[in-house]
């Protein structure tokens, strides 16, 4: 199992000084991985939770985090690919995966917020074909030494982009069957989102793992990466409770009962802990105790 760290891209403690601290902290602790999320907008009157009212751009604190770190791969879960066009995210994630000497670990989804679907011009239509489309432009693009797509929605005539990026990692979101089987099936697995019940995620992973099997692919090397929503107690808590919430040790516990489920990574995200991550939250508190957080919950202290 490979334990990552969300970094703070939400809310009061997302400061240049905080996210950088974070980041060398999290790799001096063996952490596996960095993780950001998208949030471009919110309507003015959408009432959305607090971790999104302020979000840093995931690509630009991912390369801010990328220059004071050197191991530590970085993760985007996600960005939503109808905001962009593919030649243009295709430059953009080349150009951190170069730069970071091949870290990136690129999460796509569809988006849902009408808001930012008007602000980007983007299009809910077709979301199957615009992903199929979308990761096959991004492919020739960062592969081929002449680039082409005859696609509907997304056409490249034949082009060349340099330089070449040593190769990110594509991962898809998504949560109903089709979407989970397509992950398997074109990407490099699947990446689970804030609300997904992680009591039933074996279904999930399994829906991943055939759609790799049926497009001639090896399931057992299919990525499943798990977005992990934590919420600490300083007492345990009962059996109501959701996976990685409580103790530590109950933290701990769920994190090795992922492995169990077919999950391959994890990510401990405490963007959505309103005592760290929201707007009005005091700052200095916020870091302090995400770095307790941060080092009671080491990859080492896994087994």
């Amino acid at each position: 199992m490979r334990i990552g760290f969300g970094l703070p891209v939400s809310g009061s403690w997302a400061t240049p000084e905080r996210l950088v601290q974070v980041a060398a902290e999290a790799e001096r602790q063996g952490y596996d991985s960095l993780w950001t999320f998208q949030r471009l907008l919110v309507g003015a009157d959408q009432e959305l939770d607090p971790v999104y009212r302020s979000v840093l751009d995931p690509i630009v604190a991912l390369s801010f985090a990328a220059a004071r770190t050197s191991t530590i791969r970085l993760g985007v879960a996600v960005v939503n690919l109808p905001f962009l066009s593919p030649a243009y995210l295709a430059k953009q994630a080349g150009t951190l995966d170069l730069l970071s000497g091949g870290r990136l670990d690129l999460g796509l989804g569809t988006g849902w917020s009408p808001a930012e679907f008007a602000a980007t011009g983007g299009s809910v239509e077709h979301r199957a074909k615009r992903v199929r489309e979308y990761v096959a432009v991004l492919r020739t693009l960062w592969n081929d030494e002449v680039s082409a797509f005859d696609g509907d929605l997304y056409p490249l005539p034949p082009s060349r982009m340099a330089p070449k990026p040593p190769g990110p990692q594509l991962l898809l979101g998504g949560s109903v069957p089709a979407a989970l089987a397509r992950a398997g099936e074109i990407a490099d697995g699947w990446v689970s989102r804030s609300a997904t019940d992680l009591t039933h995620i074996h279904r999930d992973v399994e829906l991943v793992r055939a759609g790799a099997e049926k497009a001639g692919k090896d399931p057992s090397k299919v990525r499943v990466v798990c977005r992990g929503v934590v919420r600490l107690s300083d007492r345990p808590l009962g059996d109501s409770r959701r996976r990685l919430e409580g103790s530590y040790e109950q933290v701990r516990e769920d994190a090795a009962w992922l492995v169990t489920q077919g999950v391959t990574e994890v990510f401990y995200d405490l963007n959505w802990d309103g005592r760290i991550a929201h707007p009005e939250a005091d700052p200095s508190a916020a870091l302090d105790l995400a770095l307790e957080i941060l080092h009671n919950l080491t990859p080492a202290g896994l087994g």
